[in-house]
């Protein structure tokens, strides 16, 4: 119990009384590590993931954990707990493809009506969470907060589904998370969220060249097989 009173407690303390909780810093660190597992298909993304939002899902109910911002940000907190529902599912996933196929996941990309759909629910979820954040309390703007739940609730599915495009909404998500974080003082956040944003784009040309990589094999393949007869065809 010391050792969680100390953590709840602690900060990082800077020049003119400026300061960052300790549990912010730690949360996003735990956070990039789950991103970094996941460029690399690793299945312990996810648990460490879930370690990550258990800790930022304390540090963005400001008031009812009694945090020195005291500054609620309901679709940074709720979509802490749409992750760890969402990791259990992507780490269930990934352990059975592991199990069936060696590989926790393979790379591929979304169908044209899949990417539609994810558009459309990225603007229609956000549109349709606004005035429930907003009646809740959230702080403004509030379409920026219900854009950030959205999309990464739409991005951490498709991580666990292996959509390549995944990391791409990342990027949507950092370009308005940054500026939403400063403005409510959540410093520590909205510097890994930049970082996060240079992350992502590499997360996706990985996938992109594993994913392309995999293509051409498959090509290779049929191609031998056609020009050799005596190579079995499953």
């Amino acid at each position: 119990m010391d050792i969680l009173q100390w953590l709840f407690d602690a900060r990082i303390t800077f020049a003119g009384g400026q300061f960052l909780l300790l549990r912010e810093v730690l949360g996003n660190v735990f956070g990039l590590l789950s991103a970094l597992g996941g460029m690399r298909r690793k299945i312990w993304a996810w648990p460490i993931g879930i370690v990550g939002n258990l800790l930022l899902l304390t540090v963005f109910l400001g008031s009812v954990f009694g945090n020195p911002q005291a500054v609620d940000l309901l679709g940074q907190a709720g979509r802490q707990i749409m992750f760890i529902a969402t990791s259990i599912y992507g780490w269930v996933r990934w352990r059975q493809a592991q199990h069936e196929g060696g590989t926790a996941v393979e790379p591929r990309w979304a169908s044209w009506g899949t990417r539609a759909l994810l558009v459309v629910l990225l603007v229609g979820g956000t549109a349709a969470l606004t005035p429930l954040f907003r009646a809740l309390g959230s702080y403004e703007p509030v379409w920026a907060d219900a854009w950030i739940f959205v999309g990464s609730l739409l991005a951490t599915f498709g991580m666990a589904k292996g959509w390549v495009e995944f990391w791409l909404i990342w990027v949507a998500v950092d370009i308005v998370g940054v500026p939403l974080l400063i403005s409510a003082g959540y410093y520590a956040s909205a510097f890994m969220y930049v970082f996060y944003g240079a992350f992502t784009l590499i997360g996706f040309f990985v996938w992109w060249r594993v994913r392309s990589r995999h293509d051409h094999d498959e090509r290779v393949s049929v191609e031998t097989a056609h020009l050799d007869p005596t190579v079995r065809r499953e």
